[in-house]
């Protein structure tokens, strides 16, 4: 059966030599997060911190760093739960199978809470400022809860049934927030509590809120399921545990059914109500796309109580630029529930959100082409319903590039290989009829490539038919670039990285229009996309670089040029190649970057005889 409590957790990983202890004092303040990041760049195990500058709790991080340790944590559970989701995908195949639905029988009794009057973490109470300060990178406004598990309750439907567990980043000081009494609570728009609070709003009820931390590893997993609305992550913990999530609900307000409501085995329970009055800056926030999420006013949660066990451990995790733990995440939620993804769309087969662009910049999609079947195939159809309708799914909705191509061009294609991907689109795509856009729509908060907040736009790549075109693997001889513009750099074949002059809004569509007459001019048939970059070797060392600089640095219906380019009844082409500027802009959030000093000291963790010696 799964963990119990996060103490479990760490001492089976222990045991199985995939734990380290740090038992010299380690700093909370920029300190551990390095000690994270450079372990789990090394594949390294998860890391125990005995003793917190500052603060009595110890802390662990690295829990999920590798796909393997993240199987290995629910190693009891994860082929049930596969099984119990091909099920729930197709129920003939319990008739014709029913052996394996009686397999399931304890994930689905697992699923249901188990409501108790106590637990571990009622033990003791302490305050905001006992916590670990911990902030992962120079900028950060102030010490972040980072694997927190936001509960929160609809004011129309309270209960579990309708409940929603998300992991929201905290702000637990730093800013404008009233020591030990006010925490920042940072949502994206389209995320489950922000349902939640609008109808508490609406209703004119209080907003309660319950922040979870630590407790078994499979609530920590749960809180960052793209599951659908209305289904409860809770019931997917018990089910990925092994066990039914025991809950805690004390009722504050029985005409209204508004409860307190704790997780009871976790290390640490955060209480309190959002003032529906307030709004505070929060941030900023090294965040996963590898730059800072700025400061924003968002809701401001008025602290009640802070629980925790006797034997409480603060988990965390670093976020930053791809590939951080947070992967580890995304390859597990896939292997569970890539197959439900043509369930729910139909003439979808595979989707992959690349996780080295920052998992919402870039989706990639392979759907069927099967309308008017005695026609060739030659420009997409099903592929655009498809597209559409990936856009309307959830997290997925967040896509700013969908690249989508037809299985039946080839069937053996494999979208996780993301180079094979890119070929077999670039071969296949015209320009004059496969771009589709959408403006001015909303954006990941997160991402600042766009308009403003939460503002920016889509494009559609859809690609299908014959192979029009080989492409090119070396610079053509005969490339002509305007003043301004060099170094020319091959990323993949057909894909071109020019080194560009530093952003000006001012200069730009003149430099833009130089450049397009000038790539004109030149023999670039083999190079259907090239890239405007502030250091193209940098972007064509490495896939990953490539990924990272072309995706998040762009918002696709201002930075997407092209030779040759028209409007057509409001639809654009171009004839030519296509053009991401992929720039750093002005209006675009810094860099994230460790502190050199900090990055100095943990380098001296792994010389002989210190901790991290072998690892690093």
């Amino acid at each position: 059966m799964g963990y119990r409590s996060l103490r479990e957790c760490i001492a089976d990983l222990e045991r199985t030599g995939q734990l380290i202890r740090i038992e010299q004092e380690v700093d909370p303040y920029l300190e551990a997060a390095e000690i994270h990041r450079r372990v789990h760049q090394a594949r390294g195990p998860a890391i125990y911190y005995s003793r917190v500058k500052g603060c009595r709790f110890p802390m662990v991080s690295n829990l999920f760093g590798t796909l393997e340790r993240t199987r290995f944590l629910f190693r009891d559970t994860l082929e049930s739960l596969q099984r119990l989701v091909r099920l729930r995908i197709d129920p003939e195949e319990a008739l014709k199978k029913p052996f394996r639905l009686l397999r399931t029988l304890p994930l689905v009794w697992a699923m249901w809470p188990k409501f108790v009057r106590s637990g571990p973490v009622l033990a003791s109470r302490a305050v905001i400022d006992d916590l670990p300060k911990l902030v992962s990178w120079p900028r950060d406004g102030g010490p972040f809860v980072t694997l927190p598990q936001v509960y929160t309750e609809d004011a129309d439907r309270p209960g579990w049934q309708h409940s929603n567990l998300g992991m929201y980043r905290i702000q637990l000081s730093g800013n404008q927030y009233r020591l030990n009494e006010e925490i920042g609570l940072h949502y994206q728009i389209h995320r489950g509590i922000g349902v939640h609070h609008a109808a508490a709003i609406r209703k004119g009820i209080p907003f309660r809120v319950s922040i979870f931390v630590g407790g078994p590893p499979a609530m920590t997993l749960a809180a960052v399921m793209p599951l659908p609305e209305g289904m409860s992550e809770l019931g997917f913990a018990g089910a990925l545990g092994g066990r039914r999530v025991r809950l805690i609900r004390r009722v504050v307000d029985p005409q209204r059914d508004l409860a307190e409501v704790l997780a009871a085995d976790a290390d640490f329970v955060i209480t309190g109500v959002v003032d529906p009055d307030r709004l505070l800056p929060e941030g900023p926030f090294g965040d996963h796309l590898g730059y800072y999420s700025l400061v924003h006013p968002f809701p401001v949660l008025k602290v009640e109580h802070v629980y925790h066990r006797p034997d409480a451990v603060w988990p965390f995790t670093v976020v930053g630029r791809p590939p951080q733990e947070d992967t580890s995440f995304g390859q597990i939620i896939h292997e569970i529930t890539g197959p439900v993804i043509p369930s729910v769309v139909k003439g979808i087969h595979a989707v992959h959100a690349v996780d080295a662009a920052g998992v919402h910049p870039l989706l990639l999609a392979i759907g069927s082409e099967r309308y008017v079947p005695y026609n060739p195939r030659c420009k997409p159809q099903e592929l655009l319903t498809c597209a559409n309708a990936l856009l309307g799914q959830g997290q997925l909705s967040l896509a700013k590039y969908l690249l989508i191509v037809a299985r039946e061009d080839d069937p053996h294609l494999d979208i996780h290989d993301i180079p094979a991907f890119f070929r077999h689109l670039l071969l296949r795509v015209d320009w004059t009829n496969d771009v589709h856009f959408q403006t001015r729509t909303t954006m990941d908060t997160l991402d600042y490539s766009g308009t403003g907040l939460n503002e920016g736009s889509k494009v559609v790549i859809a690609a299908v038919g014959p192979i029009r075109r080989q492409l090119g693997t070396s610079v053509p001889p005969s490339l002509r670039l305007p003043e301004g513009f060099g170094s020319p750099a091959i990323c993949l074949p057909g894909i071109l990285a020019l080194q560009g002059p530093r952003h000006d809004p001012v200069r730009r569509a003149s430099e833009f229009t130089r450049l397009c007459e000038a790539l004109a001019h030149s023999d670039l048939e083999q190079f259907p996309l090239v890239v405007v970059v502030d250091d193209s070797r940098f972007v064509a060392e490495s896939l990953n670089n490539f990924l990272w600089v072309t995706f998040t640095r762009s918002n696709p219906a201002a930075d997407i040029e092209g030779v040759g380019s028209f409007v057509q009844d409001k639809h654009w082409g171009c004839t030519g190649p296509l053009i991401i500027d992929a720039r750093i802009k002005p209006h675009h959030a810094p860099v994230v970057e460790p502190d050199p000093e900090v990055a100095r000291r943990v380098e001296a963790l792994a010389a002989p005889g210190g901790p991290l010696h072998g690892i690093l």
